[in-house]
């Protein structure tokens, strides 16, 4: 994992420039809610209501980053020992919902405007200044929540200056209906009231779903998975990695677990102090990992043969049934009658064959390479979206 700047990763700053970041979105939103809903209600606007109910929803969020930032430096206590911070998404997923609902019922209403049970809307030139003037204020928050984002490394408030982009997108299409309107006639209000309610529609059921797949345990991003894989490679004495597992309660709160394979020679004290040091450098960074160290025999001469052989025979059957397979521990336990080939594989989650059959292939031929061969394997699926780097 990069280096960064000290500012990024001192957890009093982050939280104090993520509560600034969510007051500002609070206080500045909820005007543009507060203007837009009050204009919208005195010319029957559907499409100012529905805007107006956008930004509402973005209020939410913002109320959602100064709850969560405020929890995150909350302690873990005896009922919560991984702390507090999922609770942000618990109010994500809630607020998401009432978004849904709003774009619901907004379209609802954008509906009946274009049967013609609605009202006629007409818009003074002020209106319409007003509500232009409403799209600086949504360009100042994004380029507020850039710079805060860049600054404290937030991803959420990256994320928060791009769906203020998108809202300044949202609200210049309402300016265009207020001018057309006039022109093409009263139905434009409605049709642009379809429009954005169908937005707020898409983009609650979106944030349902981040939140959800966030709860349900999704899996880390490609980026940091292998940027700790990379790391955990670049150590003295490490062989191998494989089994890394990881858990996140919030951000920048992650317990992972991993197996490390080191050189069965080595000074078992020595391998396991370095082990204790890799740990302490990453919990450094906000990662409790638990390393498991797994001795790997690399100094005998028919261990290295057959390991070299029946990798060859797990890669083989990897290409013939077109998916990614890799393998590790490996080891053997010779008896007088047979000899006992132990190790793992890993495939990716989505891999159609089951685990006995994968096992029925490999066994098989390792077989063929010698009948006293008994294979004692084990399928693991990786717990990534990707394969991670071996």
């Amino acid at each position: 994992m990069e280096n960064r700047e000290i500012l990024s990763t001192s957890p009093d700053v982050r939280i104090r420039y993520g509560k600034l970041a969510g007051a500002v979105g609070i206080v500045a939103n909820l005007l543009l809610f507060a203007v837009k809903i009050t204009v919208g209600l005195l010319t029957s606007g559907i499409a100012i209501i529905a805007d107006s109910l956008n930004n509402l929803s973005d209020a939410g969020s913002s109320a959602l980053t100064l709850f969560g930032y405020a929890l995150s430096g909350k302690p873990a206590d005896k009922e919560h020992p991984y702390g507090h911070a999922r609770i942000e998404y618990l109010c994500g997923l809630f607020i998401s919902v009432i978004v849904t609902f709003l774009g619901v019922e907004t379209l609802t209403g954008s509906i009946k405007k274009l049967s013609g049970e609605g009202e006629e809307s007409v818009y003074p030139m002020a209106t319409v200044i007003i509500i232009a003037a409403s799209i600086l204020v949504k360009v100042a928050i994004a380029i507020f929540y850039t710079k805060v984002g860049k600054k404290i490394d937030s991803v959420t408030l990256r994320a928060a200056a791009a769906d203020s982009i998108s809202d300044v997108i949202a609200t210049s299409a309402v300016v265009a209906g207020m001018l057309l309107t006039p022109i093409t006639g009263p139905l434009t209000d409605g049709i642009v009231g379809c429009v954005i309610a169908v937005y707020i529609i898409v983009l609650g059921i979106k944030l349902i779903r981040e939140s959800s797949d966030i709860l349900l345990g999704q899996a880390p991003g490609e980026d940091f998975v292998n940027g700790i894989t990379t790391r955990l490679k670049n150590y003295d004495g490490v062989l191998g990695i494989h089994d890394l597992v990881i858990h996140s309660y919030g951000a920048n709160r992650y317990f992972a677990s991993v197996h490390v394979e080191v050189d069965s020679t080595r000074d078992m004290l020595e391998a396991h102090d370095s082990i204790d040091n890799m740990e302490a450098d990453f919990r450094g960074d906000g990662i409790n990992l638990v390393i498991h160290m797994d001795p790997v025999c690399v100094s005998d001469p028919e261990t290295n043969t057959l390991r070299a052989q029946v990798s060859d025979l797990v890669q083989a059957y990897g290409e013939e049934q077109g998916i990614e397979i890799s393998m590790h521990d490996f080891r053997i336990v010779k008896g007088v009658t047979h000899t006992n080939v132990l190790f793992d594989v890993s495939i990716s989650s989505d891999v159609k064959a089951t685990d006995r059959a994968i096992m029925d292939v490999l066994s098989g031929r390792i077989r063929q390479i010698d009948p006293k061969l008994n294979t004692v394997l084990t399928v693991d699926r990786d717990y990534f979206s990707h394969r991670m780097e071996q």
